[in-house]
Parts: C-alpha cells; sequence; structure tokens
C-alpha cells in the first residue's frame, strides 16, 4: 500500500494514507520525502518549501496561502496555512465543453406512477403541514404499522417545527418543501395531516403541489374532526389497501435522479469516496439520468470549475448567482462568509474552505451541468443539475429528495448514522471506518488504497445503486429506521 499521493504533479503537498512517522522517508509519484513531524492519515505534507505568503496547491489549484516558511517535510495544516477567499466575486464564462459518451440505460425494478419518475420504494408518509400535530403524526404512524407488508413498505411520520409564525420567502420555502415532499415518487400513499389554525395549512399545500394522483392522496384537518386518531387511521387504511396493488416493473435507469452529498469529511475524502462517486455521476448522466450535487458554501474556492462545466452562458449566470447569492446569505446575517471547515474536517486533514471545495466537488465527475436548481425546485433537466441549499447534512440531503432524488449518496470520513427522506447511502472514505462502523456504512471507497481502480468502483458503486433502487437491498439508515427531515430556515420567527 503506498503510504503518501501526490494528487496533481502541480501538487506542493502530499497528502497521507496512514499515519507517517517523523524522519521515515516516503516515496510518492514524483519522489520521497521524510516528514519532519509525526503526520496523521488524510493530513497533508509539504513536498517542497513554501515561502510565507506563498500559494500552496493541493489538485492543482491554491488551497490557500503559507501564513509562515514552510520547510519540505513539513506538516501542512491550519497552523501554517490560511485561505484565499474573500466576498462575491465576478466571472467569465470560461466554457471547457466538456463531452461525455452517451450509454444505453441500465434498468432497476421501480414502481411507476401516473404522474413523475417511478419510485424506488412504496411507502406510506404521514406529513403534518405544522409542527404542532408533529406528536399526532408520529402517534400515528406508530399505530399504522400494522398496514406494513406486501406492496406496503413501511409508514413513516416526517415531524418538523415549521408551518407558521414564519413570514414572506421563508415561509414559501416551507410550504413549497412540504408540496414537494408530498409529492414525491418514493410516496406511494401520503396523509397530509394539518392543525387548522396555522399559516401554512393544507389549503396552501395543495396549491403547491401541481398535478397530483389523488388516489395516493389524503387530506386531515385535526380541529374538524372529534377524534384525529380515529379518522386518520381510516383515511391510511384506504391508501394501504390502494397501495398493495402496487408492484414494481422494469424501469430505465434515466429515470434515476441521485443526490450526491459529502459529511464529516476527512482528508481521504477528496481522494476516495468523492471521486467514486464522481465516476457514478458521469455513469448515470451517460445513461440520461440525473445527479444533484449541493452544499453551496462548500463550493467555495471550486466554482470556477462548475462555472466552466456548464453548457451555456444562461447556466453559468444561474452558477454566479447560486455562488454570490449565497455569499450575500452569510453577509446578510453578518456572519463570516468562510466558516469552515468544522472540527471535524480538521481532525481529518481538511484545513481551508479552497481544500475541502475542491475535495467536494469530486462528487460531480466530469460531466456538464446542465440545470441549476433553486432551493425546492425539482429537477427537469437530465445530467448534472447544481441545487442552492446550504452544508448542514440533514438540511442539504432533505433538500435533494426535495428536488426528487430517490436516493442520495453520501460521502464521508468521519462517519454518521442519519437518514434523510430518500434512502440515504454511506460511502466510507477509509477503510477503517468501514469496519469500525460497518452499521452505519453502505459502501468502502478506502479500497482505492488497497488495489481497486476508480474506476471498478464507480461500476461497483452503480450495481449497488440499481440494487438498492430495485428493492433488492436496503441501506443502513432503513434497516436502522433512521428517516428525518430538516427544512432549510431562511428567515425570522414571529
Amino acid at each position: 500500500m503506498n503510504k503518501l499521493v501526490q494528487i496533481t504533479p502541480r501538487d506542493m503537498v502530499a497528502v497521507a494514507l496512514c499515519p507517517l512517522k517523523a524522519g521515515e522517508a516516503v516515496s510518492y509519484g514524483a519522489g520521497e520525502i521524510a516528514p519532519l513531524s509525526d503526520i496523521p492519515m488524510g493530513h497533508k505534507v509539504a513536498l517542497r518549501d513554501i515561502g510565507q505568503g506563498e500559494p500552496v496547491i493541493k489538485y492543482g489549484f491554491p488551497i490557500g496561502s503559507a501564513t509562515e516558511p514552510i520547510p519540505a517535510g513539513s506538516h501542512v495544516h491550519t497552523h501554517n496555512l490560511h485561505t484565499l477567499l474573500s466576498g462575491a466575486l465576478e466571472y467569465e464564462y470560461r466554457p471547457t465543453h466538456p463531452v461525455q459518451e452517451k450509454r444505453e440505460p441500465a434498468t432497476f425494478m421501480g414502481y411507476p406512477r401516473k404522474l413523475g419518475r417511478p419510485g424506488i420504494r412504496n411507502e406510506l408518509w404521514i406529513i403534518p403541514t405544522v409542527g404542532c400535530v408533529n406528536d399526532n403524526a408520529q402517534a400515528l404512524a406508530k399505530l399504522a404499522q400494522k398496514f406494513v407488508g406486501g406492496s406496503v413498505e413501511g409508514v413513516y411520520a416526517f415531524p418538523h417545527p415549521y408551518g407558521c409564525s414564519q413570514m414572506g420567502g421563508d415561509q414559501e420555502n416551507t410550504r413549497q418543501a412540504l408540496a414537494n415532499l408530498a409529492t414525491h415518487p418514493n410516496a406511494g400513499g401520503v396523509l397530509l395531516l394539518g392543525l387548522g389554525c396555522e399559516n401554512s395549512g393544507v389549503n396552501e399545500i395543495i396549491p403547491r403541489m401541481g398535478d397530483y394522483d389523488p388516489e395516493r392522496f389524503r387530506f386531515l384537518v385535526c380541529q374538524d374532526v372529534e377524534d384525529e386518531f380515529e379518522a386518520g387511521l381510516k383515511l391510511i387504511e384506504e391508501l394501504a389497501r390502494r397501495m398493495q396493488k402496487d408492484t414494481r416493473v422494469p424501469c430505465p435507469a434515466s429515470e434515476l435522479v441521485v443526490g450526491l452529498k459529502c459529511g464529516g469529511s476527512d482528508g481521504l475524502s477528496g481522494i476516495t469516496a468523492n471521486p467514486t462517486i464522481g465516476v457514478f455521476s458521469d455513469l448515470l448522466t451517460s445513461m440520461g439520468g440525473s445527479t444533484i450535487l449541493t452544499e453551496v458554501p462548500e463550493m467555495f474556492g471550486a466554482e470556477t470549475i462548475l462555472m466552466g462545466r456548464c453548457a451555456d452562458e444562461a447556466l453559468f449566470d444561474k452558477t454566479v448567482h447560486l455562488i454570490n447569492d449565497f455569499k450575500g446569505y452569510f453577509e446578510s446575517y453578518h456572519m463570516p462568509v468562510y466558516e469552515n471547515p468544522s472540527p471535524g474536517n480538521k481532525a481529518g486533514g481538511i484545513t481551508t474552505l479552497e481544500d475541502k471545495a475542491l475535495g467536494c466537488t469530486q462528487k460531480s465527475g466530469s460531466s456538464a451541468v446542465r440545470g441549476v436548481l433553486k432551493y425546492a425546485e425539482k429537477v427537469e433537466d437530465p445530467g448534472l443539475n447544481l441545487l442552492s441549499a446550504p452544508g448542514n447534512d440533514l438540511v442539504a440531503s432533505t433538500a435533494l429528495s426535495l428536488s426528487g432524488a430517490q436516493l442520495v449518496l453520501f460521502s464521508t470520513g468521519r462517519g454518521t448514522p442519519f437518514g434523510c427522506p430518500v434512502p440515504t447511502v454511506k460511502i466510507a472514505s477509509n477503510s477503517p471506518l468501514a469496519q469500525k462502523k460497518h452499521n452505519w456504512i453502505d459502501f468502502d471507497a478506502g479500497r482505492l488504497l488497497s488495489g481497486k481502480t476508480l474506476d471498478e468502483l464507480g461500476q461497483e458503486l452503480m450495481a449497488l445503486v440499481l440494487a438498492i433502487a430495485s428493492g433488492e437491498t436496503r441501506t443502513r439508515n432503513e434497516i436502522n429506521g433512521f428517516h428525518d427531515l430538516a427544512i432549510f430556515k431562511q428567515g425570522v420567527t414571529l
């Protein structure tokens, strides 16, 4: 096994693939270096002397500047490297014109819907329109477990604290988010549960759902009935009876929408897990399917790469707004734009936001950007899409599902157990994590360091996604029963 990797020939630093001991020479692509101190796995070591103020290159791009002279062999991290990023920028469209060979789509066994894409699950969802009825929704879900079986693959409630005491665009985000969740193809039946006096009640959500199949929906306002549990169970039974008629049929992979997300990243995420997801993204989009890359703050520092891959200038302009508008969001709350990476990221070897962003965007592969989406806007164009949402794991993963992702690929170097409203595939950047937290992790991308190739891992990941989409296997979050919802809060609370 190699102990050190220089990602591109331009790089001034290499990444430790295992813990390195001070003074023990290790080889990399172009030579050999002896670390001056112990280097933790995932962390960076200088390959040559770096002057104070000099940009430090990794992934072929600057990840910050040296805050002091850095001798060859030194540990390069927060003590001697600082971001070069600043506020909103002006950009110029310099297209790179990526070319992608089209492939015949693979197939999966999905649930066809009268309207929209097929579902990869046939679940019954209870969606409260306001936090006041969260407990009612969860109690109904518990009572309704007796209907699970056959084609009813699960009954889940999705509590959240919103739906009232919100204003303007913030309230509209919640309404559209709930409407998108209700019309998600993985839901074979939906009970929309309201209170009756909230701002974002049932009658506000229905018009935002667009065309929907009335056979798959029931609506209940708790203040309108004497016993909401009796009334709710009756409606749920009607939905479950209808769902038992549903069967899986062959569907082309061009009907798949897959969300791309990373969280709890480490220094290996941009070398193993995220590039593996990038290979998958290129495979799926070459078949006419769609992928969605989000967590905009973690594009800062790598945005020009994505901008150059925009299929036309109109998409470039949208991407510029995507980036600068999110910076404006931070500034409107008088918050620093570059308050990143997290403590866990730093412990794993990521130093600056550029370092994190250049690794994060590896998930997008190399294909052209075909769509740029607002929060809670559904995917329309096949190919790679960019979505406006923050970096927070659950908020961003929820946003991917609200835009139509039937499942989410989630890379991690630190490990996390959560699941969003759709199957959430956890991809470990390193094999020790995959072995230690096998109850969280679905796929070990760390095998890249022990002989597997990126192409082999990308093909394996595609096979796993098709198996999950076909219902042949379930993700760890599904097995553990973890299904959570987090709506993006953007305004004041009354």
